[in-house]
């Protein structure tokens, strides 16, 4: 299991939600949405010096039957260049199905309107893919998902 900070990446075509765990801990909390767009990797590496994580967690969009989608490839993409600019930090790849589902009914329990939701709703995301994976990690006692995949040059 990573013995540091984990951090964990909600990547959609518009915001990026980010969240954290610090070492020795097991609980995610958000960080901050990020603007996609090509400023994107910028801010990400900014964030990933500044928390020094040991692996970061790109949550994949996966269909209902758990194959991979356009959306998949588009992630697959981002998460290959984010990882050739933070090496030697692990990226690795998690299933993120009803991620922002489950984030959506987390706010909504909690009082939060759907217009409210729009300014964290990828935070918490986020949130939900890493604690899934903190979890995972427990359970397991390694590192989950799959490393990404490197970047063509």
């Amino acid at each position: 299991m990573p013995d540091g900070t984990r951090l964990g990446l909600d990547w959609g075509k518009a915001r990026i939600g980010v969240a954290a765990a610090n070492a020795g801990t097991t609980f995610a909390y958000p960080v901050e949405t990020v603007t996609a767009g090509p400023d994107e990797l910028q801010r990400l590496v900014s964030i990933v010096r500044e928390f020094e994580p040991g692996v970061i967690y790109v949550g994949l969009p996966l269909t209902l039957k758990g194959e991979r989608s356009f959306a998949a490839e588009f992630v697959l993409g981002k998460a290959a260049a984010l990882a050739a600019v933070v090496a030697p930090v692990h990226v690795r790849l998690v299933d993120e199905r009803m991620s922002t589902a489950s984030a959506s009914r987390s706010l909504g329990s909690a009082g939060r309107r759907a217009k409210q939701q729009r300014s964290v709703i990828d935070q918490a995301a986020a949130v939900e893919i890493l604690q899934r994976a903190i979890d995972a990690e427990e359970r397991d006692g390694e590192p989950v998902g799959e490393p990404a995949p490197k970047e063509e040059l």
